[in-house]
Order: C-alpha cells, then sequence, then structure tokens
C-alpha cells in the first residue's frame, strides 16, 4: 500500500491551514507516483562525488544515486541551455520542431522564439491526467507572455524567463562575486579583487546583463527576492511539496546553479576556504550550496512520508563550460557547447524507493527524453495516438523486465554542429576553435574521442553517415537563427 493513504491521514486529522487539507477521503486514483525533475544548469559530468569528483562533497545528491540507479551514459538532447529543455519537456528531438539554438538576453523576448504552441509538454500531459505542476526556477524556452510557463501547463510557476539570473543583486551582499570584464580597472588583464567582487578578463568578454527585463515572477507577477536564489528555489520546492501531499504532483526544480554569475554565499566560500582559486571555490560554494538545497527537498519528501510514492530525476542540462565556471567534465572530451561528450553526457540518475533497484548503475544509453516517456507510463497517462515521441519509458530496462537498450540510435543537431550515436559507434562533426570535418570514434573503446576512425574504418563511416542522413532528413529547418 502505497503511503499516500498516510499522508491522506495526516492531511485529514492534523491539518493546521486549509492548503493541506484533502478535499476528499480517497482520491481518484491515490496510486499515482509524483514525478520530481531536479534539473543543473551547466553541471559538468565530472563534478559529483558519485562521479569521481574528490574535492566537493555532494552527499545529498549522491544519495540518489545510492539509493536509486546512476547512468553512466545519461545524454541530453543539445550542448546548451534552452533546446536542451525543450527535448526534456517535449520528449522529442527539439530539431523535429526547427528548435536548434540558444535564445540568449533580449533575443529570448522575441516573437518566435520559444517552446512552440504546437508541442504537448510533460506539463500539459500530466496536467491533463489530474497532477499538479509546478515549475520553480530557470524556464528559457521564451520570455514573452506567449510561452509563460502558466500558459504551458504548469499550474504555479516561481522563478525567471531567461537564460540566467544573478543569485543576490547589488551590491551583492552575503556572497563573494565574480564579474566577467574585457578591461580591469587599472586598463590591464587577468583578475582585479576589490572586497568579495572579483573582475576577470580571461574570458574576453563583459558579463551578460543576466536581470534586465528578468525580474523574479511568481506566476506572472514580478516580485522582490531578497534570499539567495538557491536557497529561494528550494524554499517553494519545499513549500510545493507541502501543499499537494494529498495529490499526485508533477515538480520541475529547475536551479539556475552552477550557471554564470559567479556567486558564493559567505557560508559556503568559508567552507571550502582551502580551495586557494578563488575562482574554484566560488564554484564549489555554488555546487555545494545546490547539493544542500536537494538534501531539503530530499527531507522534505521524506518527512511528508512521500519518498516511496516519488520518481525522482536528477541531472544536468548539457555539459559544464570549462573555461567559464572551472567546471570539470571528465573523463570526457569537451565541454558545453560541443558535440563531443562532454558536451551532451551529463550526471544522471534516477531514484523510485521500494520500486527500482538501489544502488546500481546502468551503462545503456539513455537520454532526457525518456523522463516524458517514464513519467506518462507511470502516471498512467498514455499519449493519444496521434502524438509521439522520440523518449521510452525507461521503467522496463531498469527494472531488468527488458535487457535490450532503451536506444539504438540518438541524434544532434546545432547548427554545423552534429552528432548521431549507433551502437557503440559515434559520427560527429565539431567545427569549433579551428575544428572541421567529420569525425568517427568507437565510444566503447575510446571514450575521450581521441582516435578518429573516420579514415580507417570507411565502411563504418559510410554505415553512420547513412543512418545520419536519414535522421537529419526527419528534421525542420529552424524556426531561427541568432543571424535572422
Amino acid at each position: 500500500m502505497l503511503k499516500r493513504f498516510r499522508a491522506i491521514s495526516l492531511c485529514l486529522t492534523f491539518a493546521v491551514s486549509v492548503s493541506n487539507v484533502c478535499l476528499a477521503a480517497e482520491p481518484q486514483r491515490p496510486d499515482r507516483p509524483n514525478i520530481v525533475v531536479l534539473l543543473a544548469d551547466d553541471l559538468g559530468y565530472g563534478e559529483l562525488g558519485c562521479q569521481g569528483n574528490p574535492e566537493i562533497p555532494t552527499p545529498h545528491i549522491d544519495s540518489i544515486a545510492a539509493s536509486g540507479i546512476r547512468f553512466t551514459a545519461g545524454y541530453v538532447t543539445a550542448a546548451y541551455c534552452s533546446p536542451s529543455r525543450a527535448g526534456l519537456m517535449t520528449g522529442r528531438f527539439p530539431t523535429r520542431f526547427g528548435y536548434e539554438f540558444n535564445p540568449i538576453g533580449a533575443r529570448n523576448e522575441e516573437p518566435g522564439c520559444g517552446l512552440p504552441a504546437s508541442e504537448l509538454t510533460l506539463a500539459q500531459h500530466l496536467h491533463n491526467a489530474g497532477y499538479a505542476t509546478g515549475l520553480i526556477g530557470k524556464w528559457h524556452l521564451g520570455g514573452s507572455a506567449t510561452y509563460n510557463p502558466l500558459r504551458r501547463g504548469f499550474n504555479e510557476f516561481f522563478g525567471f524567463m531567461h537564460e540566467g539570473h544573478f543569485y543576490v543583486p547589488p551590491p551583492y551582499r552575503g556572497v563573494t562575486t565574480m564579474l566577467r570584464r574585457r578591461t580591469l580597472p587599472d586598463g590591464g588583464k587577468g583578475r582585479w579583487m576589490d572586497g568579495s567582487v572579483v573582475l576577470t578578463t580571461h574570458m574576453g568578454h563583459d558579463e551578460p546583463a543576466y536581470d534586465a527585463d528578468n525580474p523574479i515572477l511568481r506566476g506572472g507577477q514580478p516580485v522582490e527576492e531578497h534570499e539567495y536564489l538557491t536557497d529561494a528555489l528550494t524554499r517553494e520546492a519545499v513549500d510545493f511539496i507541502g501543499r499537494n501531499q494529498c495529490r499526485p504532483f508533477f515538480l520541475y526544480l529547475a536551479y539556475n546553479a552552477v550557471h554564470s554569475p559567479l556567486q558564493g554565499a559567505d557560508a559556503y566560500i568559508e567552507r571550502f576556504g582551502h580551495i586557494g582559486d578563488i575562482h574554484r571555490r566560488i564554484f564549489a560554494a555554488m555546487l555545494g550550496n545546490l547539493d544542500d538545497s536537494v538534501g531539503a527537498v530530499m527531507a522534505k519528501l521524506r518527512e511528508t512520508g512521500l519518498e516511496e510514492d516519488t520518481l525522482v530525476f536528477f541531472l544536468s542540462d548539457n555539459g559544464g563550460p570549462t573555461r567559464e565556471l572551472t567546471s570539470s567534465n571528465l573523463p570526457l572530451r569537451g565541454e558545453k557547447g560541443d558535440v563531443y561528450e562532454g558536451g551532451i553526457r551529463v550526471p544522471f540518475m534516477v531514484q523510485w524507493k521500494g520500486t527500482l533497484p538501489k544502488g546500481e548503475v546502468y551503462d545503456k544509453p539513455v537520454i532526457a527524453l525518456d523522463i516524458f516517456g517514464t513519467a506518462a507510463a507511470i502516471a498512467g497517462a498514455p499519449l493519444p495516438k496521434s502524438r509521439t515521441i522520440d523518449g521510452v519509458n525507461l521503467m522496463p530496462y531498469l527494472t531488468g523486465e527488458n535487457r535490450g537498450r532503451p536506444h539504438d540510435v540518438l541524434f544532434w543537431r546545432m547548427n554545423q554542429r552534429t552528432a548521431v550515436r549507433v551502437g557503440d559507434w559515434k559520427l560527429l562533426r565539431n567545427p569549433r576553435r579551428g575544428e572541421s570535418g567529420w569525425r568517427l570514434y568507437n565510444l566503447a573503446d575510446d571514450l575521450v574521442e581521441e582516435n578518429d576512425l573516420a579514415k580507417s574504418n570507411t565502411e563504418k563511416f559510410a554505415e553512420l553517415m547513412g543512418v545520419w542522413e536519414d535522421l537529419n532528413d526527419q528534421m525542420v529547418e529552424p524556426a531561427w537563427s541568432p543571424t535572422k
């Protein structure tokens, strides 16, 4: 018997406010599990303790892997934020509906720069099935009113619409802040530290104006937020769980940590004072804060008796930008923006206590698209025949009922950067920093993508090129691009 029955009883007996009272003694389908997606931003493959990083402890995130399944070949649909989130929200390769680029800055508010209304979101699908749905955090699927999450299936929204947000606004009290600049105050290059503000020219450009026309919103209304943003998002998530514990809910908690700007709260800066490089120390502070926040959410599920009733996914939206954040993608090659493994293979894990195995590692390829397929299946909400997705229901694979591969073929395209994975083989084109041409790798023997086999194995190259061409022909032209 699921623990929701106990939660219902507690609500009826001990409720202290109307918001916590279940209006029916027995919901229509009390056996439907909750679904929680915890999404980190720009977190590299090699940065968690469970992924092999001994420098920055992440016990709370690691506990999800320890109590569930960690995917060592977990992918996202794009190597940067917005199309990756479009894939997660729709269960479809974003290039199927022309969503290929990353709107940033003022581009977020332009008509057409957002998730098309023709696409069904996971939130809409679960809402239509009777779930309470909440988005807390970063949206980045269109910044104008047309694309507000409340119009895309979410009952509740607390967060921001664009690609990033300051964790604490100027004058940056209670944090150490690192800001990118073209030139230092003395006219030179390098680093400049003034109290708790560090200026750096290592990226060669200024810090983006993340907060311009990008307020924190509750629903559609701006609010003034005084807490460090990671803590504020956690506060809202814990409250959402408490208010919705008597009915099935879908919580999409999309942290902006560890995305820039680099701002570490004082307590965490002190915790990681042993890290000499201030750049790395701020990053560690942000990741430690994120980990504690995940711990608070998991603690709320335990406190409400819902842990065994809740499927929890944790993943990052893309690989870490190493130069920008110090984020490690080891042992993988590449970073955010690349179709090498370091750009598209991410920390990815799932927990459902009492249903899924505990402490296992799953090495077959999975992708963020599968969150939609899995959630729809366990919610008892099959898609209409007119609607197809590229994701699959992972449950038979994770329980051992199906020992095959969830995916034989995976595809990525971001303008000229594109790739296809077929079995253990991967064909890619990644024209960045003077690199051009197609490359072929066998990931089973060469996970770090060092040994290009395009010229020595022409037969396999031709086979994968044929698969890529067939898939590419199924995709549509981008609805917009940075140059249009």
